[in-house]
């Protein structure tokens, strides 16, 4: 009897996971990689003890990154200190922007919080810092993951999604030489969660659903959330949390300050369903679009003629958060177990450490718009 029941089929895992580095302490969500190989991730403030939001891995470990004394959050100093920061990403022309949400346990957002923050690499010091005014980053608003097109205007321009469950959702358009930002897609359908009655995600084999104080639970309303740009920098693909769609909507549109929002909207297309629910996106010089699938432990990647396929499926990808495709050709993520946190447990905490941080060979390049 044992020796037949040894012979019973198993989940079996595809593609090769390599692990890159473990973390004892708070969850992790963003990580990047720079062209010379240095590895950055942050750790935004949801709960867990977070001695610093942003790190470099130095030697398998986390260090705080610039420095210790931009993570101490100086509440009469928002705009000169980190405050909960949740994507950093490696430009075109390899410098690291930090995203501050500036809303730590998701609380409203105050002026000098939410932040888009550019460290050069070379000298690991601070020299950029966009604040964004409270018409743009509103008190319900959620910075979630940004993108970058460095040949529009003067010095470029950044793409930011608002996965808020509180409020308005959409894409964050920032000039980074003027500083200015505006809003698009302010609570479009796209970058809204989908209703209950069409997406009920299941992750490890339980809804994803969110406790309520009183007991009760709701669907998961996070709206736009991955964000990755075409190989050529026409199209912005964006997708919201709690939704199995990807969409894309055309960059001419959304940097054109002189067209109306609904001009904006004509542009946008439903580039159908991905297979899953995704947190992260990403996408290569190929032409590929990559999507994590935090239902089945997995990361799919669609081809330019609309074919998708899984590129690794592995029960250690637990929440499979954020990707980066690196000048190395890998492909990073973190698996952070976001679903085990007791607001989605029914109270208890079913999270095990370590989290992990793990790459993938892709054999290709990251977008560099320069």
């Amino acid at each position: 009897m044992v020796s037949q029941l040894q012979k019973l089929p198993t989940d079996k895992s595809l593609g090769t996971l390599e692990p890159v580095a473990h973390f004892d302490g708070a969850m992790p969500t963003g990580v990047t990689v720079s062209h010379q190989g240095r590895i950055f991730v942050n750790f935004p403030k949801w709960g867990d003890e977070v001695a610093f939001t942003v790190a470099e891995i130095r030697d398998g470990r986390p260090v705080a990154y610039p420095n210790e004394a931009i993570n101490r959050t100086n509440p009469d100093n928002l705009a000169q200190t980190l405050v909960s920061v949740q994507s950093v990403v490696v430009d075109p022309r390899d410098r690291l922007w930090i995203l501050d949400t500036g809303s730590p346990m998701f609380q409203p957002t105050q002026y000098g919080g939410p932040k888009l923050v550019c460290v050069d690499l070379t000298s690991d010091r601070v020299i950029k810092t966009i604040l964004f005014p409270q018409y743009v980053a509103l008190p319900t608003t959620y910075l979630n993951d940004v993108r970058f097109d460095l040949r529009r205007g003067a010095e470029g321009m950044a793409f930011i999604t608002d996965s808020s469950d509180q409020g308005a959702n959409g894409i964050i358009v920032v000039d980074l030489a003027s500083g200015e930002s505006w809003r698009r897609l302010h609570d479009h359908p796209s970058t809204k969660a989908q209703e209950l009655s069409t997406f009920l995600p299941v992750v490890e084999g339980r809804p994803f659903m969110e406790r309520q104080p009183d007991g009760l639970t709701k669907p998961v309303k996070m709206g736009s959330d991955g964000i990755a740009i075409s190989a050529d920098g026409s199209r912005l693909y964006y997708c919201p949390l709690a939704s199995r769609h990807l969409y894309s909507v055309a960059v001419d549109a959304l940097v054109d300050r002189a067209i109306n929002d609904g001009a904006v909207a004509a542009t946008v297309i439903d580039e159908g369903d991905k297979g899953g629910g995704a947190d992260g996106l990403e996408s290569d010089a190929d032409g590929c679009i990559y999507a994590t699938n935090y239902e089945h432990n997995a990361i799919g990647r669609r081809h330019p003629d609309g074919a998708w396929e899984t590129v690794v499926h592995d029960p250690r990808l637990l929440w499979p958060d954020t990707l980066s495709v690196a000048t190395d050709g890998y492909l990073y993520v973190t698996a952070n177990q976001l679903h085990r946190q007791p607001s989605y447990q029914k109270g208890c905490d079913l999270r095990q450490l370590p989290y992990s941080l793990f790459r993938i060979r892709i054999n290709a390049q990251p977008v560099l718009l320069r």
